[in-house]
């Protein structure tokens, strides 16, 4: 049973991260473009405005794709409470394999949605 709860927690980590980072990055983005903390690519380091628009975009979808993993990472954890350990490893780990992908996936929208509003030099289309 501990090794589940270990597990349960575990799992958690990541849609409650995309939740709490999305709302950070949505209500109180980094003031200054820097190379340690924030959504850091080329395109959305170009200037403030990509800067700003980059947090925004990236927040709203880390808020909305958090939560709709949430529930499904809870359900699904909630069968295995007396399984074997090896039972609850592998679905441990197919979980936060998904959740992982998803969580590096949301680049591609946010560089879509910057490309689409601003120019290379990072000026508004």
């Amino acid at each position: 049973m501990s090794f589940w709860i270990f597990m349960f927690c575990c799992n958690l980590l990541i849609p409650l991260t995309m939740i709490i980072g999305g709302r950070i990055m949505l209500k109180h983005p980094p003031k200054k473009i820097n190379g340690i903390s924030g959504y850091r690519t080329s395109r959305s380091m170009r200037n403030m405005d990509t800067w700003h628009f980059a947090h925004e975009t990236c927040g709203r979808l880390w808020w909305k794709t958090g939560w709709l993993i949430l529930f499904p990472s809870i359900i699904i954890q909630l069968p295995l409470i007396r399984t074997s350990d090896n039972l609850i490893g592998i679905a441990g780990l197919l979980l936060v394999t998904i959740q992982c992908i998803l969580l590096i996936a949301s680049i591609f929208p946010v560089e879509k949605a910057l490309k689409s509003k601003f120019n290379e030099d990072g000026s508004r289309k």
